[in-house]
C-alpha cells in the first residue's frame, strides 16, 4: 500500500487511463488514416512526377531524334547545293567559252570584212590616182602637142584639103 502514496505511481495509472480513452475515441485510427491520406497523396505526386519525368524523358528523345534528323537533311541539302553549284558553274563556263568562241569568230570576220573593204578601197583609191595621173599625163602630151610648130601647121593644112 505503500504504493498509494507515491505520485510515480498515480502519474503511470494518469497516464494508462489517458491512453485508454485515446484509444477508446479512435485517436490512433484517425492518426493512421491522416498519415495514410498524406502517403497516398505524396505517393500519388510521386507517381505524377514520374510520369512527368518520363514524358519529359520521350519528349527530350524525339526532340533529339528530329535534331539528328534535321542536321542530316542539311547536310544532304547542302551536299545538293554544291553538287548543283559545281554544275551550275561547270555549265557556265561551258557557256562562256561558246560565247567567247562565237565572239572571236564574228570578230574574225568583221576583221576580214574590213580588211577586204580596205583592200577594195585602196585598189579603188589606186585607181582613181592611176586615172588621174593618166589624165594628167595625157593633158600634158596634148598641151605640148598643141605647142609643137609643125603639128600645128600640119593641122592647119589638113582644115583647107577636108573641105
Amino acid at each position: 500500500m505503500e504504493l498509494l502514496h507515491e505520485a510515480e505511481f498515480w502519474v503511470r495509472i494518469a497516464l494508462g487511463v489517458f491512453v485508454l480513452i485515446l484509444i477508446f475515441a479512435g485517436v490512433p485510427g484517425k492518426i493512421w488514416k491522416s498519415w495514410g491520406a498524406t502517403g497516398e497523396a505524396v505517393r500519388a505526386e510521386l507517381d505524377e512526377a514520374v510520369r512527368i519525368r518520363q514524358e519529359a524523358t520521350d519528349l527530350l528523345n524525339s526532340i533529339k531524334a528530329q535534331r539528328l534528323a534535321a542536321e542530316q537533311k542539311a547536310r544532304e541539302l547542302i551536299a545538293f547545293a554544291e553538287e548543283e553549284a559545281a554544275r551550275m558553274a561547270a555549265d557556265a563556263r561551258v557557256k562562256l567559252e561558246e560565247t567567247i568562241k562565237r565572239r572571236e569568230e564574228l570578230a574574225e570576220r568583221k576583221i576580214a570584212q574590213a580588211e577586204a573593204n580596205a583592200a577594195a578601197d585602196v585598189k579603188s583609191a589606186a585607181a582613181d590616182l592611176a586615172t588621174q595621173l593618166a589624165e594628167q599625163v595625157l593633158l600634158d602630151q596634148v598641151a605640148k602637142a598643141k605647142t609643137d610648130v609643125h603639128a600645128d601647121k600640119a593641122i592647119s593644112q589638113l582644115e583647107g584639103r577636108f573641105n
